[in-house]
This record gives C-alpha cells, sequence and structure tokens, in this order.
C-alpha cells in the first residue's frame, strides 16, 4: 500500500511545547512574583501542567469553551474563582508573551520535511484552534509547508476520535490507508489513527508517555530521521510494528 500524505500533529511533534511552556512559565511566575508560594520552580510548573491537564480534559469533552478553558487554568493555579474574563485573558496573555520567546523546532523536523517535500503531501490535525497553530507555524517558519490546517476547536471532534482523523483525509482527498498520521502521544495519537484506518507513527522522544504506552497500534519512532523509510516502505501489512 503507497503512503501519499503525512499529516502531522504539532505540540511535542514537530515543535517542543514541553520546553516552551516550562521555560515560558518559569519565566512568568519569576516576574509575576509568584514562585515564593512554591517549594520550588519545578513544584509550580508541575502544578500549571496538572490544571491544563484537567482543563483541556473538560475542554475535549465539550464542557467549556477553548477561551473559556484558558481563563479557568488561570483562576485555579492563582485559587481566584472570582477572576474577571478580561483579568483572566490578562494573566494568560502576560504568559503567553514568555511561552512564545521560548518558541523553538526539534532539530529532526526541517530535514524530514525536506526529505519527503518531493514525495509525500503534508497537512496537520491538532487538538488545539487554527488561530493559536497557523500562528505557531507561521512563526516557526512551517505554514506554507502544509495543505491544510485541521484542529478540534473548529471541527467540532476532537483526537482520539477517528471523526478527526478522517476530516484530514477528506481535507486531502484521500482514503485513510493511504495517509500516514504522526504524533507524540500513544494513545491520542497513535491508537486514534490507527483506528481511523491511517498508518500511525508514534514519535517518542523519551517524554512522559512512554511509560504509560501500553498496547497502543503504532509504529514506534524514536527520531523522524527514521520516518522517511517507513512512509515509503509502508509495512503495516509487511514487517511487524516497531512499538515496544
Amino acid at each position: 500500500m503507497t503512503i501519499r500524505a503525512v499529516v502531522w500533529d504539532v505540540d511535542d511533534t514537530l515543535f517542543d511545547y514541553t520546553t516552551a511552556d516550562r521555560e515560558g512559565m518559569r519565566a512568568h511566575l519569576a516576574a509575576e512574583g509568584l514562585l515564593a508560594g512554591y517549594d520550588s520552580p519545578v513544584q509550580a510548573l508541575v502544578r500549571w501542567r496538572e490544571i491544563t491537564d484537567q482543563q483541556w480534559a473538560r475542554y475535549a469533552a465539550g464542557e467549556c469553551s477553548f477561551q473559556d478553558q484558558r481563563r479557568d487554568r488561570v483562576r485555579v493555579f492563582l485559587g481566584e474563582a472570582a477572576l474577571t474574563d478580561a483579568e483572566a485573558d490578562a494573566w494568560f496573555q502576560r504568559y503567553v508573551g514568555h511561552y512564545e520567546a521560548a518558541w523553538s523546532l526539534f532539530p529532526d523536523v526541517l530535514p524530514v520535511l525536506e526529505a519527503l517535500s518531493a514525495s509525500h503531501r503534508h497537512a496537520v490535525l491538532s487538538n488545539s484552534s487554527i488561530t493559536v497553530q497557523e500562528h505557531k507555524l507561521r512563526t516557526l517558519g512551517l505554514l506554507d509547508r502544509f495543505e491544510s490546517v485541521l484542529c478540534a476547536a473548529e471541527l467540532g471532534v476532537s483526537k482520539p476520535e477517528p471523526g478527526a482523523f478522517l476530516a484530514s483525509c477528506e481535507a486531502l482527498g484521500l482514503p485513510p490507508h493511504e495517509v500516514a498520521y504522526v504524533g507524540d502521544h500513544p494513545e491520542i495519537d497513535g491508537r486514534g489513527a490507527a483506528e481511523a484506518g491511517l498508518l500511525s507513527v508514534w514519535i517518542d522522544r523519551g517524554g512522559v508517555y512512554a511509560a504509560a504506552a501500553g498496547e497502543a497500534v503504532a509504529h514506534r519512532i524514536s527520531t523522524l530521521a527514521e520516518l522517511p523509510a517507513l512512509v515509503r516502505a509502508d509495512t503495516r501489512f509487511g514487517a511487524p510494528s516497531t512499538f515496544g
């Protein structure tokens, strides 16, 4: 089976979100005078990530809007439930300034996009919003490399639901079996893409998901340098998966 296109996750796949979030929030909390309330900066950052995950789960479940999950992250983190929308937005935007200053691509991204530029089409599917991800991709110099950018906030369906992956295939005009999906989460990206019928590729950069990967269905790679050989050979029905 021939793979004609690669659809990409963004955060912690192309873009080093974890490092940018950590360093951006560290700088923001220092500027806001909030580090004194924690035993260490690491403790503050862990708390922020826990709240981010909790609020994002509410958004993914359709319990709140994209903007409201941001506002509630701020309210919970600060312990100020009465914070107005404007106050929460202003606090978050100050954080964004520090966060964006720390943005960077992983070093294996540009080489693999170049290697596959002539042979494969490219698109993005993210559980964020188009406004956020197009700005990010434009700033990082990648936006023009993708035919389409689809995001959960506008689609109304998020990964790992099959509909999200199938929407990306429809945007490309290709059947799922001719599309590979590359993402950093073994369940949301890896299993989700596989169950939707795409060639599923999990980029395992040794992060927090590795220990919990379980039996997710995906081809596991540790660097994007491994991707060209995989999508040109498409081993889904041949050699065993490299997962595990």
